[in-house]
């Protein structure tokens, strides 16, 4: 059974920084695409960012020059680098990737990660 499993949220103030990471577990062949989601009270899930297996990234446009994500294939792990945070950024993160594993490609979700921007 194919697992996403995150880590690294938190509490921080205005203008600091965090790191998410997730790491898939269980039995597969490959990961394509991963990424970010993102869900705050009362609003609709949102891409954060995504990174295909060569590397290419796309963020939203809110993000942009302040959060960066990145993988290491060889761990199955994909993280998000988050700095000059804002209240705003207040939300459950979500990992998602879409996995090769034995019933063919998939969309795995994790049960997300909170992310609290206050003073």
């Amino acid at each position: 059974q194919v697992q996403l499993v995150e880590s690294g949220g938190g509490l921080v103030q205005p203008g600091g920084s965090l790191r998410l990471s997730c790491a898939a577990s269980g039995r597969f062949f490959s990961t394509d695409i991963m990424g970010w989601y993102r869900q705050a009270p009362g609003e609709q899930r949102e891409l954060v960012a995504r990174i295909d297996s060569t590397g290419s990234t796309d963020y939203v446009d809110s993000v942009k020059d302040r959060f960066t994500i990145s993988r290491d294939n060889a761990k199955n792990t994909v993280y998000l680098q988050m700095n000059s945070l804002k209240p705003e950024d207040t939300a459950v993160y979500y990992c998602n990737a879409r996995i090769a594993a034995t019933r063919g490609w998939n969309e795995y979700w994790g049960r997300g990660t909170q992310v609290t921007v206050s003073s």
